[in-house]
């Protein structure tokens, strides 16, 4: 609703006075020279009035703000008369002339107003001119009510129907659209040069949501991109439905991003790819949408729409994904994108399961175990296709029918062509003996239906559930890997050592998996930098690592005289960890006496060597031992000694009573204690048995190693003599 603002009263030159009243001669203002023309329907003369005081003022130095003011009044008047009456470019011109807010002309097009006004929003209008606007709500109105004064009843049937009328109609609402364009135009550039208050904020924003909306309906679209490229205030929520009717999305998608909304953004290009909407202004959207989430890195709106970009694109959105994912992530976070991407594309999510544990390293139990799953399966596909599985089977049958020293692993690797199927195997090799947090049992149930191909990974599978046994006899009676078996032992149950899984590594572009498997610690000596790219170490008990020797052992004999010769050489090999009685006590008796021969000689030289080593060091003992005796004897000598009796079953109450008497007084069946440096003052050394039996005597220690009888002391290290 408009603020009245009332018009200065006129001032006057002349006054009279009498003596009961004050007279005053007004002058002919210009507003009510205006008012008088337009009353009497003189718009021309109304016009050429303005214009004269116009030029009047513009002559003066200082400008008076009342006569400002007064020109204003009777431009806006002479504009509003000239709408009424559907003169409309006299209308705009004499509007903008007396500086009418935009928004009250744009009040009369509700069809471009939309929701840009509040119903609490109000403009200052000046008295006379709120009073002699039109009421018609709409400029159709004005042309419909003018149409009618003028032409009815004459045309038939009416104004509304008539053939000429309609006509006539359309002209003058394009005509209007016309004004206000131009209107807004001079607007546009007046309040581009005045300073930002709320209120030049606000007619700016209703210019050009308006002039944007006037081009989009006349198809002015270099006007309207003119518009949009420039610095402006359009509001959005306006002018987008009209955009998204018009198809006009190039526009609509610079106005999302002059204003940040990533968003919408987003979501007008997806629908483009899609083939929603069509603008042949905007090229590739999908490469578009990548690039603006490469550059905003927005880890909360990647997300969001990785699950559809993996539809259109699953490799450029994992690569994507994988450059902005942060490196402190929940597992929880980690689980649930996951289950998007799974759900919207498989492989895709396959792939993202792999980078995780892979090369993020989760230590996620449940995602390891549906990596091993996944690995598992490939490897099915891969046996369903008879030229892998016939091709498999025959690298399993050539290895076992010769005696090789090199791992079935590395012979697969190196002898089988490059394929993705030879990828998949080595793939899931690696990772079913490097990782430690995937189930087991879930894998090798999945595994054993094609057991006769895949037992290289069942022996990994045996030993990760501590079945060693079962693993060994894989490896030595299905596969002939003895050196796999061997391996296994000294690495405490790991079937492929990390150096192999190095070498595979580097060969078949699989470091990342290689890494997994960690290598075994030298005693001493520390892992040389780069030998493998992971750095943790491991070590084995050497008592896991004799239990797995004598495992292997026994399944060797278990193969009888055919594995005789591996025998040896694992006798021979693993001396060190072997009981030569143990050992023996297992040999069958039909077996030829070469097969222990060595592995018997060692062990006994080994024997004999560690007793002479023994009687070796013990010598050295007690010669250290003497001469350790020797030097302490002057400091014992010089401390002295308390020797005391151990107390005997029937003693009395109180015996305890009678600890620490006189030397030389002695308690029947009581212990007695002295002390010997006391001693050595108070009395010299009495024969044994002059104060009776069992007791405790005084020892006295002469000069020069001879006691007061004439007893030559005892040397050093000896026992000293005591009466008990």
């Amino acid at each position: 609703m408009a603020t009245i603002q009332y018009p200065n009263f006129p001032r006057a030159n002349v006054l009279v006075l009498a003596s009961d009243a004050v007279q005053a001669l007004l002058p002919s203002t210009l507003i009510s020279q205006a008012d008088a023309l337009l009353d009497a329907h003189r718009l021309e003369d109304v016009t050429d009035l303005a214009e004269q005081h116009r030029k009047k003022l513009q002559s003066m130095l200082n400008m008076d703000r009342h006569d400002q003011d007064e020109l204003r009044y009777v431009n806006q008047r002479l504009g509003f008369q000239c709408l009424q009456e559907t003169l409309f470019e006299d209308a705009g011109n004499r509007l903008y002339e007396g500086e009418l807010d935009p928004r009250v002309l744009v009040s009369y097009y509700p069809e471009l107003r939309g929701e840009l006004f509040q119903e609490e929003e109000s403009v200052d209008v000046m008295a006379g001119v709120a009073e002699h606007m039109p009421s018609e709500d709409s400029v159709d109105d004005i042309i419909a009510a003018n149409l009618v004064r003028n032409y009815s009843p004459h045309l038939a049937p009416n104004t509304r129907e008539a053939p000429p009328a309609v006509e006539l109609r359309n002209i003058l609402s394009m005509t209007a659209r016309d004004m206000l364009e131009s209107y807004l135009r001079k607007w546009r550039r007046k309040a581009a040069v005045e300073a930002t208050t709320p209120q030049i904020q606000a007619i700016r924003m209703v210019i050009d949501t308006v002039l944007a909306k006037l081009h989009v309906n006349a198809g002015k679209l270099p006007d309207l991109y003119a518009l949009v490229d420039q610095p402006n205030t359009i509001l959005l929520s306006e002018i987008e439905t009209v955009l998204i009717n018009a198809r006009h999305i190039n526009a609509l998608c610079k106005l999302y991003k002059q204003q940040n909304d990533d968003t919408k953004l987003l979501e007008t290009w997806s629908r483009l790819v899609q083939g929603d909407w069509i603008d042949p202004d905007i090229s590739d959207p999908l490469s578009r949408m990548f690039d603006l989430l490469s550059d905003k890195k927005d880890r909360g709106l990647i997300q969001h729409w990785m699950p559809w970009l993996v539809k259109n694109d699953a490799d450029r959105a994992l690569k994507l994904l994988m450059m902005t994912m942060s490196s402190r992530r929940r597992v929880e976070d980690d689980r649930q994108l996951l289950q998007e991407i799974q759900d919207a594309n498989p492989d895709a999510g396959a792939q993202l399961l792999e980078n995780l544990v892979i090369h993020r390293r989760s230590v996620d139990s449940e995602l390891h175990t549906q990596l091993a799953t996944t690995y598992a399966d490939h490897l099915l596909t891969c046996l369903a296709d008879e030229t892998t599985s016939k091709l498999w089977r025959a690298k399993a049958l050539s290895y076992a029918s010769g005696k090789s020293d090199t791992p079935f692993i590395s012979y697969f690797a190196t002898t089988t062509p490059d394929s993705e199927h030879k990828r998949v195997r080595l793939k899931t090799v690696l990772f079913l003996q490097g990782s430690t947090l995937y189930d087991p049992d879930v894998i090798r149930a999945r595994l054993s239906p094609h057991a006769k191909l895949l037992k290289l990974e069942l022996a990994i599978l045996e030993g990760k559930l501590g079945n060693h046994r079962s693993a060994l006899s894989i490896l030595v009676h299905d596969m002939n890997d003895a050196t796999s078996a061997e391996a296994y032992c000294t690495l405490g149950g790991e079937v492929v050592p990390a150096k192999t899984a190095q070498v595979i590594g580097e060969r078949s572009g699989l470091q990342a998996w290689a890494t997994l498997v960690i290598p075994l610690a030298t005693p001493g000596k520390p892992v040389k930098p780069g030998a493998v790219p992971m750095k943790k170490t491991k070590t084995v008990d050497e008592d896991v690592k004799k239990d797995l020797v004598m495992i292997l052992l026994e399944v060797y004999m278990s193969g009888g005289e055919a594995t005789a010769d591996r025998t040896a050489q694992l006798l021979n090999s693993q001396a060190m960890n072997l009981d030569v009685v143990d050992v023996i006590s297992m040999i069958p008796p039909e077996w030829p006496l070469r097969v222990l021969s060595t592995f018997v000689s060692r062990s006994l030289r080994r024997t004999l060597h560690a007793h002479h080593e023994g009687q070796i060091v013990k010598a050295i003992s007690q010669g250290e031992n003497l001469v350790v005796a020797d030097e302490t004897w002057d400091v014992v000598r010089e401390q002295g000694a308390i020797i005391e009796e151990p107390f005997e079953d029937d003693e009395d109450d109180d015996a305890g009573e009678k600890l620490g008497l006189e030397l030389g007084e002695r308690v029947q069946g009581e212990p007695a204690s002295f002390n010997e440096k006391v001693a050595l003052h108070a009395v010299g050394f009495r024969p044994h048995g002059e104060d009776g039996g069992n007791s405790v005597v005084d020892i006295d220690v002469a000069p020069d190693g001879e006691d007061n009888n004439g007893m030559v002391g005892s040397e050093p290290g000896s026992d000293t003599g005591s009466g008990t």
